[in-house]
């Protein structure tokens, strides 16, 4: 694939594309979690990207949305956590997609390795606010829901995507 400025120009553009749905897939459905977080459809479009855009693009179009959700939500205590634990589980997910070759299989085991760096990022985010690791593992059961509805729907996503070759031809990674 030749590196042109159209390609930079359509990269560009889709990744700004899916930093917005990441942002309004975390904003829109919302459900309160003990600790004063929520939960959401976020994850989702996080792995979605990286599957789509690769590493680089889905960690900048997943780290940016997120953090933007967090910043317009009032969150804003959690924007730089946010920046960098999404974009970590987007690089993540995008490499093992690509070290296991694409394959179908490859999308769970892909997708639970970018949810760990969720459920320890927050962890240790939340443990840097309140000063306790102890009292931080409250917010872990209520991720480790989030990390399962994320693996589950990008996962039938992705499936559903990869059969459009529409898809295939603008999103080369997937």
């Amino acid at each position: 694939m030749q590196n042109t400025p159209h390609l930079n120009t359509k990269t560009l553009v889709m990744a700004s594309l899916l930093a917005a749905l990441c942002c309004v897939a975390t904003m829109v459905i919302r459900i309160p979690s003990p600790t004063g977080g929520y939960m959401n459809l976020g994850d989702t479009v996080v792995i979605l990207s990286a599957y789509l855009l690769g590493p680089a693009w889905g960690a900048a179009a997943s780290g940016l949305g997120s953090a933007l959700a967090d910043l317009f939500s009032g969150y804003t205590a959690y924007v730089p956590g946010t920046l960098v634990i999404k974009a970590l589980m987007a690089a993540c997910a995008a490499w093992i997609y690509l070290l296991m070759k694409k394959r179908a299989a490859a999308l769970p085991v892909a997708a639970l390795a970018a949810e760990a760096i969720m459920v320890a990022g927050y962890w240790l985010y939340d443990a840097l606010l309140a000063g306790s690791l102890i009292g931080a593992a409250a917010g872990i059961p209520s991720n480790l829901v989030q990390s399962a509805l994320g693996i589950a729907a990008s996962t039938v996503l992705t499936l559903a995507l990869r059969r459009s070759d529409a898809v295939l031809r603008e999103f080369p990674h997937l």
